[in-house]
């Protein structure tokens, strides 16, 4: 593949309806689950941490303001993953802890319930361009 999948982005809406705060538990919350599964070893100890700077990317991408991109530049996501060992099990893992933190993210997060479809949708389609083994 040359460029990233060709697939719909999170509505922009999200952002407006749930705020930083709620995206930034949203993510610590995910973080938890992936500390708990077969690819913690991927992460950084200091999970919270490292929760802050995927928060900072979903909430540019659900239409809040590009923090990641003002505080670390551009997200060459597919190169910051390279050095991880990610195939499709790791995928699988990962896909598997975020939907697990979405299964009630309308009333822990207020996530809004129409666009929670779309956003898994992003999700799983983009997430196979990381797997690189």
């Amino acid at each position: 593949m040359f460029g990233p999948p060709q697939v719909d982005p999170p509505n922009a809406g999200i952002f407006e309806v749930m705020g930083s705060e709620n995206i930034v538990q949203m993510l610590e919350d995910f973080y938890m689950e992936l500390g708990e599964s077969s690819i913690k070893d991927m992460f950084p100890e200091d999970l919270k941490t490292a929760s802050r700077k995927s928060a900072a990317f979903f909430i540019g991408l659900c239409g809040g303001p590009p923090l990641y991109h003002q505080l670390y530049g551009h997200p060459r996501l597919r190169a910051r993953h390279m050095p991880f060992p990610i195939d499709e099990t790791a995928k699988d893992v990962w896909l598997e802890c975020f939907e697990k933190t979405l299964s009630n993210a309308s009333e822990k997060y207020n996530f809004p319930e129409e666009h929670l479809p779309g956003f898994i949708n992003f999700l799983r389609g983009f997430s196979p361009w990381m797997i690189n083994r």
